[in-house]
């Protein structure tokens, strides 16, 4: 089972990425899914979670997650314990900032960081980073296929947002894939 946890805030976009990531494993790739949010009576900008689980079996496990393979940051002010916490050797980190190096020295763990907030701008006009950092997920990982998440996109999205999120979808697989 592969899981995902994304750390944003209210509003960013962190619960609909994970939903995002569930749809394209589990209507494009024919994997099983789960797709779920943490949060009490916050509000927009208040710290909030978002998981995804993945697997080729049934999944009957409901709880949080308390150990994960990726976690993905959408905004760096989070970066703290809880974020750290529940790490595997092998797990990955990726951060929406312009220092990926003052993350990595922090951790054993790979980070992989990226000005998701400029490229947002630049693609949408607006500063959410979802879907740049689940772009950035997949094409560090491979955990879905990106044409899966891209199918996926557009069913969720009205086509003129789902359009201008493709786009930097795009832009951001490769620009990472450039630097692997």
């Amino acid at each position: 089972m592969i899981e995902v946890r994304w750390h944003g805030r209210g509003g960013q976009g962190s619960f609909t990425v994970a939903r995002l990531l569930g749809l394209a494993a589990s209507v494009y790739d024919g994997k099983y899914a789960q797709a779920f949010p943490s949060f009490g009576p916050e509000r927009r900008g208040a710290p909030v979670l978002g998981f995804t689980r993945i697997d080729d079996d049934k999944i009957t496990d409901r709880s949080e997650l308390a150990v994960c393979d990726y976690v993905v940051i959408l905004d760096e002010t989070l970066w703290g314990a809880d974020v750290k916490a529940g790490l595997k050797d092998n797990s990955i980190v990726l951060i929406n900032t312009k220092n990926p190096e003052r993350y990595q020295a922090e951790l054993s763990q790979r980070v992989v960081g990226l000005d998701a907030t400029q490229m947002a701008l630049d693609y949408l006009g607006i500063p959410i980073t979802n879907t740049a950092m689940l772009a950035a997920l997949v094409a560090t990982t491979g955990v879905v296929e990106i044409e899966s998440c891209k199918s996926a996109i557009e069913d969720s999205m009205n086509a003129k947002i789902a359009g201008k999120n493709i786009a930097l979808f795009d832009y951001v697989v490769k620009e990472v894939a450039s630097r692997e």
